[in-house]
């Protein structure tokens, strides 16, 4: 096949992290294939460029275009927000690889790193994710609602830092507030908690509180909400969680 796919990630907003891997695949491409707001951060490279938007709930069907693309001999980019792993595209384009047409495992396929929100998120506020930690997505769009709930339970009696992805939505705006309600059954009310809006752009806003005092209503889907861990402290406007834990050799 003369067709290629690469799925990248164009960062959490700003052009300056956007990695230069993803902007050359940008430019080579014929078709650039993604959710609209996101194609929309996407400058003109060229004229001859088509662009193929859609909703941001059909990701199979999405994926399902872009291999069919690259089957017939185009150059196609599948776009991401942050970076394409991380709860977005190039999940999707593998499941559909796994369902579809054999013969797209054959297919040039790459995916192309970019800055992920949490990334973003933390470099906000210093290193709140310098220990161990981890992503949830609180979504259950996907996934049934008990099984967030059972890794929640789990991050949090591990104490993790815990990133929360997909925090609250129209149609969904009371699970950040079960999340903070199961998580103070198990951690400190005094655990910092920070809510960052649209880390990584120029509109960032960052709220830094405890567990105790968080209220879900701050959030909207362009917040990344992070609850640290027994470990995690605030050092005049800054969060970070050291590398060590109290009593290990250095």
């Amino acid at each position: 096949m003369t067709g290629s796919l690469v799925v990248v990630g164009t960062g959490p907003g700003k052009a300056e992290l956007m990695t230069p891997a993803t902007a050359a695949a940008l430019e080579r491409a014929t078709d650039l294939v993604g959710y609209g707001p996101y194609l929309d951060r996407v400058p003109v490279m060229r004229g001859d460029q088509c662009r193929h938007a859609s909703d941001n709930r059909v990701e199979l069907d999405r994926a399902r275009h872009a291999l069919s693309l690259a089957a017939s001999g185009r150059q196609v980019v599948v776009v991401s927000g942050g970076d394409p792993g991380v709860f977005a595209m190039a999940s999707a384009v593998f499941e559909a690889v796994e369902s579809g047409d054999p013969a797209w495992r054959a297919l040039d396929i790459r995916v192309e790193p970019g800055v992920t929100a949490m990334l973003a998120a933390a470099a906000e506020v210093g290193a709140p994710l310098g220990g161990d930690f981890c992503a949830i997505s609180l979504s259950d769009n996907l996934k049934a609602w008990t099984t967030v709930e059972r890794r929640l339970k789990a991050a949090g009696e591990a104490d993790f830092v815990i990133a929360l992805y997909n925090p609250a939505s129209t149609a969904r705006p009371h699970q950040l507030g079960q999340a903070f309600e199961l998580l103070r059954s198990i951690k400190s009310a005094e655990t910092p908690v920070l809510f960052v809006r649209a880390a990584g752009t120029a509109e960032s806003k960052v709220v830094t509180t405890t567990l105790g005092a968080a209220d879900g209503a701050l959030a909207d889907m362009r917040t990344l909400v992070i609850v640290g861990a027994s470990t995690t402290r605030q050092v005049g406007r800054w969060v970070y969680t050291p590398r060590s834990e109290p009593g290990a050799r250095s």
